[in-house]
């Protein structure tokens, strides 16, 4: 039997051009097409669930970051890639710590793509050569690197949300507003951060925040 596949990508070209790339290695079949984490969750319900989920991260209404922890809590037995145009050490620990078997970026050449289908299948773990020497840099300095990883590890999901927000220069009302919390929340957010990260300042936390990749400053 064919392994099966979903793919998870707000991108309608990509995902036709994937899902003829797969349908092609003749061992995989795609079963489910979404444009994001709650397209994905509605349609899954209907079906068999797929062996594989190729996941995008950026995606609106419902994120990679958001589906993938959905994915490891109600359908343990499937198994993640994830194929991103992100690769800052943020994304990856965070897709990583939600259980994703593979991370590859979307730039891959096709030879890398395959592989990484065939490892997940074999239920290996994948990561392409850029996302391998990220996570070598973190072994390789024990003690530098693994504070900077639990710094990380250690912002929740809000967090880095509010981060973003703020490098978007809202007040902390307008950030309020668009996360639907009260400013009182905000301003926890904010001191748990000064606490997590040793920082005293608004400044501080934006510099953070784009030195680690949780915003881009060219989007």
């Amino acid at each position: 039997m064919k392994t099966t596949v979903a793919l998870v990508d707000d991108h309608e070209l990509l995902r036709s051009g994937l899902a003829a790339i797969i349908n092609s290695l003749g061992e995989f079949e795609v079963v489910l097409e979404a444009g994001n984490g709650l397209e994905f969750i509605k349609k899954v319900k209907s079906i068999t669930p797929p062996d594989i989920v190729l996941l995008d991260i950026t995606m609106p209404e419902m994120d990679g970051y958001e589906t993938a922890a959905w994915i490891r809590k109600h359908l343990p037995t499937v198994k993640v890639l994830v194929l991103s145009m992100l690769s800052n050490d943020m994304a990856i620990i965070r897709m990583l710590r939600n259980g994703v078997k593979g991370y590859i970026i979307k730039d891959s050449k096709p030879h890398v793509f395959k592989e990484a289908m065939e490892s997940i299948q074999r239920n290996e773990f994948y990561v392409n050569e850029l996302v391998r020497d990220k996570l070598i840099n973190y072994v390789s300095n024990e003690e530098d690197e693994g504070k900077q990883t639990a710094l990380l590890l250690n912002i929740s999901e809000q967090e880095a949300h509010f981060l973003q927000l703020l490098c978007a220069d809202k007040s902390y009302r307008e950030i309020g507003e668009e996360m639907c919390v009260s400013v009182r929340t905000i301003d926890n957010y904010r001191d748990n951060l000064f606490k997590k990260l040793d920082i005293k300042t608004r400044v501080g936390l934006v510099l953070f925040a784009i030195k680690q990749g949780i915003v881009n400053i060219y989007e």
